[in-house]
Order: structure tokens, then C-alpha cells, then sequence
């Protein structure tokens, strides 16, 4: 009798634990998403404020949403009645002070006691330098929107996509083989010589002026991906800076990565990315 209750417990014990892990998974943390409202967080700043304003009601579609101020948070931020969309300044160990603004999607509720680190982070990604901004970011802002709610969708359905994070949409670049790649200039390192482009770059892959390549992104130019990079205006050793391809038809993201900054490895698109863009892509 005791070694039939024993292989009893055996056999109830891991259906139990594989319940709990299932009911904590991040998954079924944000399954409520689409039906809560995510309240979207205004800066103080006018001008970032009336872009945020403006892009959120064209783009945002996957929950209801409102504005409300810092203040407005601070006081709702205990409730998991809501999400929360809004820019933080994200500052790294080595770095004496916030270095790039992130766009962060956060769940209400559970930890707001410990400010905004101790609330559920559902996902971020990095906006702009926090200061001396060049302005690119409102280019971008829509697209951010779009791959935020992309992101999340995904991460309520596979508990893959929520743990993985944003670097896995770097596996799309298998999809890009016939596309057109535009650089902006500004985004390359200074690892991408003349000798280095001759060698790596292909005749669908072009280097360009940054409003130029802009301009494909207001354009919706198909079959292309066009560059973004974040990091701070003054970088220092220790520092991040993240590296996107952007389709500029569909605003899905093609590829994330970051580095760490560093006397060897500056901001921009380093040679091993220019690679391994050219190997996800099937090109030597």
C-alpha cells in the first residue's frame, strides 16, 4: 500500500507543479491585455507629447487606451487594472547617468511599490539618446508603436515570444533575401571602411544620408528594410547601442541586436553585424 501511494504522489506531483508553472508563466500574466486599458503616459515635454498624442490614436489598435500625466501614474500604477505605455531613461552599471530614452510597455499592479523596475515589464525598446536628440525618433515613433503591439500580441500567445524578447525577430532576415537594405550613414560604425563595403556590401544593400534614408519609412516604400540605431550622444565604455532593420511597408522589425560600447566597438552597425545580416540573408 505504501508504494502505491508513493508512486501516487510520484505521478500528482509534477501535474501540479506543471500547473503552477503554467499559471506564472508571462503568457497568462498579460493574457488580460487587449481587455484592460493601457494608459498611455505623457512626458511634460509639448512636442514629444503631441507626436505620442498623434501617433498613438493612428496607430495603436489592440487595447483601449487614454492619456493621462507622470502624476495620474503614480497614483494608478498599484492597480492591475491597467497597463502603462510611457519613456523611461535607461541607465546602465558602468554609466554615470541615463544614457538613451526606452518606450516601455509595463502591467499595473504587482510590484509598483518598487517604482517603475518593480512592475511587470511586458516589453521596451529604446527610442532615443536622453540627451541632444536628433530628431529621428518621431520618424520612428509610429513604427515603434506598431512593433510594441506586434511584440505583445505574440508574447500572448507564445510563451517563446515573451521570454525570448526583440532579438528574435532577427529570424525574419531569412525572409529578406530579395529586399533593399538602406543604411543611413550615420548608423554604420567606424568598423564599415571603404575596404570592408567592398567586400560585404552587396548591390542591394546602400549607404545613404540619413533624411534620405528617412525618407523611406514616410514613403512606405515596399520590399525594403531601412537602419536605426539608439545610443547615447556621448557614449562611454559600458554603454549600449541597438541596432534595428526596419521593413518600411510593414513596420516589422528585421533585426535587434546591442552591443556594448567600448575603445574597440563604437556606436553603429559593427562588421559582425553586416555579416551576420548577410548570413541570416543566405549572402557570403
Amino acid at each position: 500500500m505504501r508504494k502505491i501511494l508513493i508512486l501516487l504522489t510520484a505521478l500528482v506531483i509534477p501535474v501540479i507543479t506543471s500547473a503552477q508553472a503554467q499559471i506564472n508563466t508571462k503568457k497568462v500574466k498579460i493574457g488580460d491585455f487587449t481587455e484592460k486599458i493601457t494608459k498611455v503616459v505623457l512626458t511634460g515635454n509639448s512636442f514629444l507629447d503631441s507626436s505620442l498624442k498623434s501617433d498613438v490614436a493612428n496607430k495603436w489598435r489592440v487595447s483601449p487606451y487614454e492619456f493621462c500625466t507622470l502624476e495620474e501614474f503614480e497614483k494608478l500604477k498599484y492597480y492591475d487594472d491597467y497597463y502603462f505605455l510611457l519613456t523611461v531613461s535607461g541607465k546602465f552599471k558602468k554609466e554615470d547617468g541615463p544614457g538613451i530614452d526606452l518606450l516601455t510597455l509595463v502591467k499595473g499592479g504587482n510590484g509598483a511599490s518598487g517604482g517603475i523596475n518593480g512592475l511587470l515589464e511586458v516589453v521596451s525598446i529604446p527610442i532615443c539618446p536622453t540627451e541632444d536628440p536628433s530628431g529621428r525618433e518621431f520618424v520612428f515613433l509610429p513604427v515603434l508603436l506598431d512593433i510594441i503591439q506586434s511584440y505583445t500580441l505574440e508574447s500572448m500567445e507564445k510563451d517563446i515570444s515573451g521570454y525570448t524578447g526583440l532579438s528574435n525577430y532577427s529570424m525574419n532576415l531569412h525572409k529578406a533575401a530579395r529586399m533593399e537594405i538602406i543604411f543611413s550613414e550615420n548608423d554604420l560604425s567606424n568598423e564599415i571602411t571603404r575596404e570592408f563595403r567592398d567586400l560585404n556590401f552587396d548591390s542591394d544593400m546602400v549607404i545613404t544620408d540619413e533624411d534620405t534614408a528617412d525618407g523611406y519609412v514616410f514613403e512606405l516604400e515596399p520590399n525594403t528594410l531601412v537602419s536605426y540605431t539608439v545610443s547615447p550622444t556621448t557614449p562611454q565604455p559600458g554603454s549600449y547601442c541597438y541596432k534595428m532593420l526596419i521593413n518600411t511597408q510593414t513596420n516589422e522589425l528585421y533585426y535587434y541586436r546591442r552591443h556594448k560600447i567600448s575603445k574597440k566597438f563604437g556606436p553603429g552597425f559593427l562588421a559582425e553585424d553586416i555579416k551576420r545580416i548577410n548570413s541570416y540573408r543566405g549572402r557570403k
